[in-house]
């Protein structure tokens, strides 16, 4: 599974990979902006995940997330919007641009993997 991480805090992004590979993922790609993310995106195809934050310079994450839901190509990747947004009118602004799910910072790894499985790409291993 091919996840790509969006957002322009380091720190942010790092913690999101230590989360994401203690969950068993392994494929995870990385960039600091919108425009950062749309040119790596063609190179990375396909993918089933981006975890996009909100506010970052040159292309926010709600403006990339319009630009790739005007594409059927993206159709089967999942977005996540990741932000300290708690507006709920933002909420349903990324919502009806397309969305799939909403994660507010900070969240934990047990908030993410929740996430990840109302998305149907992650499930909680069976304890024997």
């Amino acid at each position: 599974m091919k996840i790509l991480v969006v957002d322009d805090d380091s720190l942010t992004q790092m913690l999101e990979k230590t989360f994401l590979k203690e969950l068993g993922f392994r494929e995870i790609f990385f960039a600091k902006d919108g425009v950062e993310a749309l040119n790596l995106i063609s190179e990375i195809m396909p993918l089933d995940l981006i975890l996009l934050d909100w506010h970052m310079p040159k292309m926010s994450g709600l403006e990339l997330l319009k630009k790739l839901h005007q594409s059927h190509t993206y159709a089967k990747t999942k977005i996540m919007i990741v932000t300290a947004e708690v507006d709920t009118t933002k909420v349903i602004e990324a919502l009806e641009a397309g969305a799939d799910e909403y994660i507010m910072k900070p969240f934990s790894q047990d908030m993410l993997a929740h996430k990840l499985e109302i998305l149907g790409l992650w499930s909680s291993p069976v304890a024997d």
